[in-house]
């Protein structure tokens, strides 16, 4: 399932965006915990965490995808689609993710949630409505068990 907005796409997160994933999160760690859906949660760490977690953690989430026990996409800058984006595909500039997970105490709900970088933070209303509208269109569950904060 794809999703392009106005200024972005989605793309399964994996760790051939580890670099830029690492880069994307860790120069706006106050900004993402201050997110609706990250506050007072303990992700991102204050602390950040070393390139080595960071890569443990997208192939986590790079196997959950595959199982379908979660998925978890990166919030690419930039259009989908045409032979120039494919060949600009490994270099975009990640500035965000996306979450899209069975809620842990409650299963039957779907937990969603989503970040953008600070600098980019202009997105991240554009990001929930193209989000919401994909989820309700696209994804194979009743909107009314969707859990994603608000903007």
């Amino acid at each position: 399932m794809e999703l392009v907005g106005e200024g972005f796409r989605l793309e399964p997160l994996g760790p051939a965006h580890h670099a830029r994933d690492h880069a994307a999160w860790s120069g706006s760690i106050a900004h993402i915990r201050a997110t609706p859906g990250f506050t007072g949660r303990h992700w991102p760490p204050l602390e950040g965490m070393t390139a080595e977690q960071n890569l443990a953690d997208l192939v986590r989430h790079a196997e959950d995808f595959a199982a379908r026990r979660g998925f978890t996409y990166s919030v690419l800058e930039g259009p989908a689609g045409g032979a120039a984006a494919e060949a600009a595909a490994a270099d975009a500039e990640v500035i965000g993710c996306l979450y899209v997970h069975p809620a842990k105490d409650r299963p039957e709900r779907v937990q969603v949630r989503s970040w953008v970088r600070a600098d980019r933070a202009h997105l991240d209303a554009p990001l929930y409505e193209a989000v919401t509208r994909w989820l309700r269109g696209t994804w194979p569950f009743d909107a009314d068990r969707v859990d994603y904060a608000p903007r």
